[in-house]
């Protein structure tokens, strides 16, 4: 970045190697920017960078991964602050992420100070200091490129950033840190003022103390309080027991003191702060969640064992955890928010304790904390992964309706509140989703530039066409996108066939198809319930007519003569892997997981997997070659059901190819699959078919002998010792001959029949009703 802040930031320095600095600074290296990783140095040490130097190498085996592949790592530059601030000149962006004291981080700044460029950006990632006090008695031109960037923990995973700068700030250095953390970091910027605790930890450290508290006062198990501040209204399954251990007890304290000292008096925040003991008494024995021995839950291991325990509230004591016991929860209860918070019952008087004020609270923070409602719904999305913002919930529960339970209850109104009494707080017009602005009237809730999202195209038009397991949308400029929208966008029919229409339809009147969705995850694969139901009846032959029209469609999408490009996130496994391998291209989310994991279910890839597996791995010029390698290679990712835990990791492994592009930030990726489709278009040519020379049976041999190994050793079983062999016999290419040339179709082939075969066994059925019962792969 120059000094008029125009340019791109290519370089950044992190300051502070502990678990948020060194956790950022991963982050950077993920983006593929180079970035310098300082500390102090230790007294007496040899290794001046030791510091940030063990850091890095902690990141490298901590689970969940800090680093979207092993090759970040190696753009991260270990130092130190006594040797490396020079360093610091070359640098565009410098984080500070040092210990939360205001004179040891000033005492910092005047170093950086000295040592950076003149329009370098300088950011704190501190939750808890004014950004006045951080630059009090600093020099102007320090003031002027510097803000808060506040990060959430894990850097890597959490999609919200909270931005704050001061009235002196440059507004272009705000807009260059803002536009490399949403493109390159995949981030949601969140604008917020120079208020305690920001937006995320301010609002969410008040609904965690007050439902703690009231847990407390209403002498609830922990199991019926966090099933209760769960999925009701849209949060996350650990409810906030569970979220607590997360986090760890004895960051609540630093958290809430900040709170505490920074709040006026006047701030409802003071009316939940409660002398808890017990968790005082937690913290001081190491019951700190789950980093410690355990917290409000934990797993006894006494005498071998493996019992899950929850903390009794009353007393202080462990007991076996028990299933949560709600009654307004039961039979679909707690559906609709309003009946839920106005039942009498002990879930009601909870639920209705907790969130009725909070919801208000949020209110009150517009515009305290921030300009407009869509900053506070963003922030406690992304920040506290609730599925709904606060001001969703309150439209859903419906602002009147909320008044008068707030009313009946003694609690003050907030303004905000008052004036939506009549009105909800979003609403559609003139196909645009708009937000309540603080003077009663309605603005558009704008999209950062070159964001696309189906969502948005969903409110002004009709799908193409539709059934009931998947859609079909024009999102302009010739494109079509196709929309998984069955339960976890599983594969079954109704896909298969839509799909099958929609590269009938591209071929006459479009230019290219983008498949593409907005759920949790691409795909999770063949709906396996479907799949359990017909062999139970027998109809093996409706099983074999899906493989088999599967097999057709996924070959027509890949010879289809126009581009069709790909654009998964969260999870792409088995036929969604599968749908990746096909395409013209992929454009994926940086956070995809991809994998053909057939044969953890017992059975293999049937759509043209192992064929499109062992094409990319035989057409590696770098790769050896000869007829066993890539059938070595194949075989040994997919009978271990390997899934690559990034779209970096999913090129390492061929499920992406090396041209195929990486999306960061998540609100990006239908723009970019689009733009890549289009460029695509011109002189494009489908791929020809391909041969293989493939071992034949002595491969095979050559496979199962290793497999023998594994078995003898425990760690495969008698079931996966048949999957590896069927497996086995299709990458060799059955009783093929070396010499000779083995088509591509013949491979096919040998999937569909090795398929059939395998789930046709009551060992691989009893595979999949477990894994749809529990959710995990049985293993004997």
């Amino acid at each position: 970045m120059s000094q008029d802040n125009s340019n791109e930031i290519r370089k950044v320095a992190v300051i502070g190697a502990g678990v948020m600095g060194a956790g950022i600074a991963a982050h950077v290296a993920n983006a593929g920017v180079e970035v310098l990783l300082l500390d102090i140095v230790p007294e007496g040490a040899e290794n001046r960078n030791i510091i940030a130097q063990t850091a890095v190498e902690k990141l490298l085996k901590a689970d969940p991964a800090p680093f979207m592949s092993k090759a970040a790592a190696k753009l991260v530059r270990p130092g130190n602050i006594e040797d490396n601030l020079s360093d610091l000149a070359s640098c565009d962006w410098i984080v500070e992420a040092v210990i939360e004291r205001l004179d040891i981080k000033q005492a910092l700044y005047a170093k950086i100070e000295a040592a950076r460029r003149p329009g370098s950006a300088v950011s704190s990632n501190t939750s808890t200091i004014p950004l006045a006090d951080l630059t009090a008695g600093l020099p102007e031109s320090f003031r002027r490129d510097f803000l808060i960037t506040h990060f959430f923990n894990p850097p890597r995973y959490m999609r919200l950033l909270e931005i704050v700068s001061g009235p002196e700030t440059n507004p272009q250095t705000v807009a260059a840190v803002a536009r490399f953390a949403d493109v390159r970091l995949g981030k949601t910027v969140v604008t917020c003022k120079d208020t305690p605790g920001f937006i995320a930890n301010r609002l969410g450290t008040y609904w965690l103390q007050l439902a703690v508290g009231e847990a407390f006062a209403q002498g609830l198990r922990i199991e019926d309080a966090d099933a209760v501040m769960g999925r009701p209204f849209g949060f996350p399954k650990t409810g906030v027991f569970g979220l607590i251990d997360l986090v760890g007890l004895d960051l609540m304290p630093h958290v809430q003191g900040s709170l505490k000292r920074a709040l006026p008096l006047s701030d409802p925040f003071h009316a939940t702060l409660r002398e808890t003991p017990l968790i005082e008494k937690m913290i001081a024995t190491g019951y700190t969640g789950r980093k410690g021995k355990g917290g409000f839950y934990r797993l006894n291991r006494e005498g071998g064992q493996k019992l899950k325990e929850a903390i009794d509230l009353a007393t202080g004591d462990y007991r076996p955890q028990g299933k949560a016991s709600v009654a307004e929860l039961e039979d679909g209860g707690g559906r609709d928010l309003f009946a839920f918070l106005s039942a009498p019952g002990a879930g009601g008087r909870y639920a209705r304790a907790v969130m009725a004020r909070t919801l208000a609270y949020a209110a009150r923070l517009v515009p305290e904390a921030a300009d407009d409602i869509v900053a506070i719904d963003d922030a406690m999305r992304l920040g506290y992964n609730w599925k709904f913002g606060p001001f969703e919930l309150i439209d859903k529960i419906g602002a009147a309706r909320l008044i008068d339970l707030l009313k009946a209850d003694g609690e003050e109104i907030p303004p905000l509140l008052a004036l939506a009494a009549d009105k909800p707080f979003y609403r559609v017009e003139d196909g645009k989703r708009q937000f309540l602005a603080l003077d009663g009237t309605y603005g558009d809730v704008v999209r950062p530039e070159g964001v696309l999202l189906l969502a948005d195209i969903k409110l002004k038009s009709q799908p193409v066409m539709k059934n009931g397991s998947a859609s079909l949308w024009d999102i302009g400029d010739g494109v079509l996108c196709l929309e998984f929208t069955s339960k976890g966008n599983s594969l079954d029919e109704g896909i298969i066939t839509l799909l099958g229409k929609a590269l009938k339809l591209t071929k006459d009147k479009y230019k290219a198809l983008v498949i593409y969705n907005e759920g949790s995850n691409f795909s999770v694969g063949a709906n396996l319930g479907l799949a359990l139901f017909a062999c139970n009846i027998g109809a093996f032959g409706e099983v074999e007519k899906l493989v088999a029209a599967g097999q057709k469609t996924y070959q027509d999408m890949k010879y289809a003569p126009f581009p069709v490009v790909a654009a998964p996130s969260g999870m792409a496994l088995g036929g969604g892997c599968e749908i990746l391998l096909h395409a013209s291209a992929v454009q994926a989310h940086a956070e995809s997981y991809v994998g053909l994991v057939e044969c953890g279910v017992g059975v293999l890839p049937a759509w043209g997997g192992c064929t499109a597996m062992l094409e990319r791995w035989a057409s590696d010029p770098k790769f050896p070659k000869g007829p066993m390698p890539a059938p070595s290679k194949v075989f040994e990712t997919v009978s271990t059901a390997t899934v690559a835990k990034s779209a970096a990791e999913a090129k390492e492994l061929k499920f992406l190819r090396e041209g195929d592009g990486i999306t960061m930030n998540r609100d990006r990726l239908l723009a970019d699959a689009k733009a890549k489709a289009l460029a695509l278009v011109e002189g494009y040519a489908p791929p020809k078919p391909v041969e293989f020379f493939l071992p034949g049976p002595s491969g095979k041999a050559a496979m199962d002998m290793a497999v023998e190994g594994f078995a003898k050793r425990g760690m495969a079983t008698r079931h996966d010792r048949t999957v590896s062999g069927v497996l086995a016999e299709v990458l060799t290419g059955g009783d093929a001959d070396h010499i000779a040339p083995v088509p591509a179709a013949r491979v096919l082939e040998l999937e569909r029949d090795g398929f059939m075969k395998l789930i046709r066994t009551e060992a691989t059925l009893d595979r999949i009703e477990h894994i749809l019962e529990t959710g995990r792969p049985l293993r004997n």
